[in-house]
């Protein structure tokens, strides 16, 4: 009871969600009192219309320690809601699911918010008893309520992306990430290289003018549908934040120059062609740049910023990207001493 208390204790502590995913598979081998155990974490991601397993943690008898899925794994090698009926059925039904299969496999529902979006799928020589599989439920909902609070401090709260406060160090996250491959010279260089990181802002078009003409409940409603507009515009593993107002940012990965102009002009057009309720249309200006290592997130938002204010002062409505607007001789690059921006 006491390792319990203080496994507990450790997990309910953890504020970054891959280290608490880990701590969970880690608790429930341990509780299922079999050491060879399998333990999944998997996430059911996506939009409705193309909704993919995602495997947050695992841990099998082969690996001391847990490993899961790449936060920028490709899409389309990702298995689909078919590809496991048994689990997808375990979701939709909301309830512990006992297979009669060797090895024995266990799957838990875990509820975040109203609806069940992962499991645990646990895998074991015997079958667990009524003690342990109540004591595994009571830790899942624990490792619930922990990730209900990240979501409030991380979420923004009229559109649930992430917020302002969270891309500091999801941005140095993804620096760390391929600070081995990417070479360290200047910043959108014309040369593609695979699996370049990208930062492109946002940012709403006369966006006053519409709080202005049908108020401000109008214009939330605007900044609700404009961030489901990006959920189902942009990749399930794009990182998608909502800086306050108006201003919106996507962290991406493309592997080329061309493929991070394509997303952004995508986005661009289904924003230009949705009928807003009200309002009617309404545009977006998007400027976008590639990250290096040696950037800060001062310097990257920086870099995107300026190429959004060029967009918004020369017809909005439009793609710009900073390396071609450097390389036009439209606006002068700065020195890396300068691009710093203080968030907060």
């Amino acid at each position: 009871m006491k390792n319990l208390v203080e496994r507990l204790a450790y997990l309910s502590g953890l504020r970054d969600r891959e280290k608490l995913d880990f701590a969970l598979v880690l608790l429930v081998r341990a509780l299922s009192g079999d050491t060879q155990a399998s333990v999944r974490l998997v996430r059911l991601a996506g939009i409705k219309s193309d909704q993919r397993w995602l495997m947050c943690a695992q841990l099998s008898p082969a690996c001391a320690e847990p490993e899961r899925d790449k936060s920028w794994v490709d899409w389309e090698s990702l298995p689909t809601q078919d590809a496991y009926p048994e689990s997808l059925a375990c979701l939709q039904a909301g309830k512990i699911m006992c297979l009669e299969v060797h090895p024995r496999r266990t799957l838990f529902p875990v509820c975040v918010g109203d609806a069940a979006d992962a499991l645990i799928e646990l895998e074991t020589k015997e079958a667990l008893s009524a003690e342990q599989l109540c004591i595994v439920a009571g830790v899942l909902q624990i490792y619930r309520n922990v990730q209900g609070l990240l979501d409030y401090g991380e979420k923004d709260s009229l559109t649930d992306l992430l917020n302002r406060k969270t891309f500091d160090a999801a941005f140095l996250n993804v620096s760390m990430q391929h600070a081995d491959t990417q070479p360290l010279n200047h910043p959108d260089r014309r040369a593609d290289v695979k699996g370049a990181y990208w930062l492109a802002v946002l940012d709403i078009d006369h966006f006053k003018r519409v709080n202005d003409t049908y108020g401000h409940l109008v214009g939330d409603e605007v900044l609700l549908l404009f961030a489901r507009l990006m959920r189902s515009k942009f990749r399930q593993h794009d990182q998608l934040y909502r800086f306050g107002g108006e201003e919106f940012v996507v962290l991406m990965r493309c592997a080329t120059a061309l493929d991070a102009r394509a997303a952004t002009e995508r986005f661009r057009a289904a924003v230009a062609a949705h009928v807003f309720p009200q309002v009617g249309s309404i545009t977006v200006s998007i400027g976008y740049t590639r990250l290096t290592p040696d950037d800060t997130p001062g310097s990257g938002f920086d870099r995107a910023d300026k190429a959004v204010y060029y967009a918004k002062g020369n017809g909005r409505n439009q793609v710009q990207s900073y390396s071609d607007l450097v390389e036009s001789g439209a606006i002068a690059e700065e020195s890396i001493q300068t691009q710093e921006t203080d968030f907060f």
